[in-house]
């Protein structure tokens, strides 16, 4: 800490005692009735009275008169106080007052002579004393892992950090507002599950006391949200937080946001269909456009290509689709991807794949078509296509924004996967209760899987997954 900020400290810990000698509690206050100032500004009416509330960011003082710029959630706003109008004491008291204090304000707007909207105070009061400085014009925050740690500052002295996580939260209301339009249901089910399963990815365990039984936090609500389509939910969707135990990168997170919709009587077709309407209707309505520019590259949601999984695979590795695991991890060898071990991860495979198609995302959404049946047990195959899953992944702005396919609903095929599934891997298990809620009948169905996140972070022209999570998970300090 440099030798200027504890001087700053020192000097607001010192006024804090000046506002306690004078009778004030800058921490027992409230201040209701308030407008917000975007509103004040947008219909300003010269005389008229009003109440604010908001952190001082900027002061001027000029003898017997001082400004204030005091900012809300919805904008910032120039405030004016006279001596002879709030009186000599709470004048006086107003040299407590510092830079990230909480104030309320009443009086009335005016414009300046320089046309400035102004609100003319007769009375204020302390909300909140800050007792740490903020950073001055950002420079004292300029560290990326400063500002994702100490998230509170960044949003009070960047906007345009503001701004990207308004966009986020209209973008899950687009997502969920469309959604209901079109008659589907939200629900919510469970994050603690005593199998982990509906992705592949390594779980958080847990242990609950009462039940004496581990549990896992959800890697993806897919089985739950398909035995709601056993139970006759016919179009159902979560919002839902998911967890993986795994790496932290630019792309990813521990714990992340994904939307599932599953529907009844679709499939993959209708899936990517729906797929596309969201986000365009989502472009539309948020950003105002269906062309705009992520990190540098052009995206334009008027068009949208297909690419198969299984062609490039030959193409580019030689793999074919009946070729077992051992000769996909010996023949990617060849090709200088790196994979430890002997095994090859489906989660590998699949980031192979999205490195592959990402020159195709320079300008157009992509879905890959074509998947393999082994990276996919709860896909239903293609019609025609033995050992191919009727399944997509969608890549937008160089990675996956999207999953989906047509359900597998076949009871006895899915025991068989997920047989073959705890055979080659010592950690996966069989979901007997899924079974038997397909053994009683699921419609043929599609699901759908869109990660919010990823989406929010195209939306808003972000490089790192971090810069469109509030709070993301970090090393200690």
């Amino acid at each position: 800490m440099t030798e200027e900020k504890n001087d700053l400290i020192e000097q607001k810990h010192k006024n804090l005692q000046k506002l306690a000698e004078a009778g004030i509690d800058p921490f027992g206050e409230s201040f209701s009735g308030i407008r917000s100032i975007k509103e004040l500004k947008d219909n300003f009416t010269e005389g008229e009275k009003a109440r604010i509330a908001g952190r001082i960011m900027a002061r001027r003082e000029h003898g017997k008169s001082a400004f204030m710029d005091v900012k809300d959630f919805t904008g910032r706003m120039q405030v004016y106080m006279r001596k002879d109008v709030i009186g000599e004491e709470p004048f006086e008291t107003l040299k407590a007052v510092d830079i990230g204090d909480i104030i309320g304000v009443e009086g009335e707007l005016f414009k300046t002579r320089t046309g400035e909207e102004t609100l003319k105070v007769n009375q204020y009061k302390v909300l909140s004393k800050s007792l740490l400085p903020l950073p001055e014009k950002w420079h004292g925050l300029k560290d990326m892992e400063t500002r994702f740690r100490q998230r509170y500052v960044d949003l009070i002295v960047n906007d345009e950090v503001r701004d990207k996580f308004i966009t986020r939260v209209k973008l899950i209301q687009h997502l969920r507002n469309e959604l209901n339009g079109q008659g589907f249901l939200e629900v919510e089910t469970p994050m603690m599950h005593p199998i982990p399963g509906g992705a592949a990815g390594k779980p958080f365990k847990t242990h609950h006391e009462a039940l004496d039984m581990d549990l896992y936090l959800r890697i993806a609500p897919e089985i739950y949200l398909k035995k709601l389509l056993v139970g006759g939910f016919d179009k159902v969707y979560e919002i839902n937080r998911s967890f993986r135990n795994e790496g932290i990168s630019i792309r990813h997170n521990p714990e992340f946001t994904m939307i599932e919709v599953y529907q009844a009587y679709s499939d993959c077709e209708g899936m990517m269909r729906l797929t596309e309407e969201l986000i365009r209707t989502g472009a539309r309505e948020i950003l105002g456009t269906e062309k705009f520019k992520y990190q540098g590259r052009d995206i334009d949601l008027s068009v949208w290509k297909r690419v198969s999984f299984a062609e490039l695979m030959e193409k580019n590795f030689g793999i074919k689709k009946d070729d077992p695991l051992k000769e996909w991890v010996a023949k990617l060898k060849k090709k200088g991807i790196e994979i430890e071990g002997d095994k090859v991860s489906k989660t590998q495979i699949l980031n192979i794949v999205g490195e592959l198609v990402e020159p195709e995302t320079e300008t157009h959404p992509v879905f890959v078509v074509d998947i393999f049946k082994e990276l996919s047990p709860l896909a239903k195959e293609k019609k025609g296509s033995p050992g191919i899953v009727d399944r997509f992944e969608l890549y937008m702005g160089g990675m996956e924004v999207a999953n989906a396919y047509s359900e597998l609903n076949d009871p006895i095929d899915q025991r068989a996967r997920f047989e073959e599934q705890a055979r080659l891997d010592p950690e996966a298990m069989v979901d007997e209760d899924f079974i038997r809620a397909l053994e009683y009948g699921m419609p043929p169905a599609g699901g759908l899987g869109i990660g919010v996140d990823r989406l929010a972070m195209i939306f808003t022209d972000s490089a790192n997954i971090r810069e469109v999570i509030l709070f993301p998970h970090m090393r200690p300090e």
